[in-house]
């Protein structure tokens, strides 16, 4: 193989200068060189170009020509149709080179003209070359693209028709399954069943290898160097930050507290702070001990629109307007009005001094509860107990 590919370089490269010298010998008599003509120097470095491509791409079509006869189990001679094209082709450009003898003697007799100050005849002369190396390298180009084509289409049949699944040869790669007479005898035999020394898969032994692996690192990281929390210390930060989300959680159920969710404080700092409320906003209709003046007693079991909770929480958001009552919704939170609610229940038959007449309809339902029995966790201020 290597030796066609020789002869057909140096074939080449003869025919070459074959035409090269002969050209130089059709000039005649020395006459001003056209090599000076930009147009000229790049249509000879074109031509050079696509020579030199035609001259590397020869062997590598008749190698891939030759192993695909071989593969056909034909003669590699008949495997050289292209270095025949090829040579064919070098022989017609040296025979257009020879034909400058007559034309060189016709325009010596007269007046040629040029193109970009090139001669016609070398222009047309040299873009023959040209095309004619583009169709040469095109049909060299074809050829091993249709060899190549069917040296797949080969393998891929071949490959087919010996109907092995992919998966099962992957199965047997990652298994490495051996043959029976490559694989060890223990010696065991027992009612004609013979145990074999087989080896463990690969995927087995890496798996258990990456185990003991992560194991020391395991043992390393959480029981000498404690660089991580153990389980046991994971449940317990787990159990913080639970306890605080509730708290959180219960904060803001607090500050969404509305008529029908608020139900009775009794924590004395929530009621110390409703009493606040009620002696800078109530205490001027409802006197300071809530005994009444303009509004009416709070102290006693009469109520002019209910007294649950949720009744005296809503008459302190609404307002009464039509008797002079306005809505503190504006100006207090929830929260605020639910401390204020329940230090409003908390202060009934306190008994004040001057209490102001009964009004409404007797009203005896909720009690504050004790306020163990309403307070969950060590930071919070006030808990809600239903009625």
């Amino acid at each position: 193989m290597k030796q066609g590919k020789t002869s057909s370089i140096k074939s080449a490269i003869t025919l070459c200068c074959l035409a090269i010298s002969s050209a130089a010998s059709a000039q005649g008599a020395p006459k001003p060189s056209e090599l000076n003509n930009p147009l000229a120097i790049v249509l000879l470095i074109v031509a050079a170009a696509l020579m030199l491509a035609i001259v590397m791409l020869a062997p590598a079509l008749i190698g891939a020509a030759q192993v695909y006869m071989e593969k056909r189990r034909e003669e590699a001679a008949n495997a050289t149709p292209v270095k025949t094209l090829l040579v064919i082709g070098l022989c017609f450009t040296s025979s257009i080179v020879f034909a400058q003898d007559g034309a060189n003697a016709t325009a010596a007799q007269t007046v040629s003209t040029t193109i970009s100050g090139l001669s016609k005849f070398s222009f047309y002369t040299l873009m023959s070359v040209i095309t004619l190396e583009i169709i040469v390298l095109l049909t060299m180009l074809h050829y091993l693209k249709l060899l190549i084509t069917k040296d797949k289409v080969v393998v891929a049949v071949e490959h087919k028709l010996a109907r092995i699944p992919v998966w099962k040869t992957w199965w047997e790669k990652i298994n490495s399954f051996r043959p029976e007479h490559q694989v060890g005898d223990t010696g065991h035999n027992y009612d004609g069943i013979r145990e074999l020394d087989n080896k463990l898969p690969p995927w087995w032994l890496y798996g258990f290898y990456g185990c003991i692996v992560f194991a020391i690192v395991y043992l390393y990281r959480y029981e000498v160097v404690h660089s991580a929390p153990s389980s046991k210390q994971e449940y317990e930060i787990a159990m913080v930050k639970a306890e605080e989300d509730k708290l959180e959680y219960l904060k803001n159920a607090a500050n969404n507290v509305d008529e029908n969710t608020v139900t009775l404080i009794a924590d004395a700092d929530a009621l110390d702070e409703g009493k606040k409320i009620f002696l800078s906003t109530c205490a001027a209709c409802h006197g300071p001990e809530g005994q009444g003046t303009v509004g009416p007693n709070l102290t006693d079991d009469y109520w002019l629109h209910k007294g649950s909770v949720q009744d005296v929480f809503k008459t302190i958001k609404y307002g009464i307007p039509e008797k002079g009552m306005k809505s503190w919704k504006d100006d207090f939170s929830p929260v605020q009005i639910a401390k204020l609610t329940s230090y409003i229940k908390s202060i009934r038959g306190t008994k004040p001094i001057n209490p102001k007449e009964p009004q409404g309809e007797i009203f005896t339902g909720e009690s504050p509860a004790p306020p163990d029995s309403l307070k969950t966790g060590t930071d919070k201020k006030f808990a809600f107990n239903n009625p």
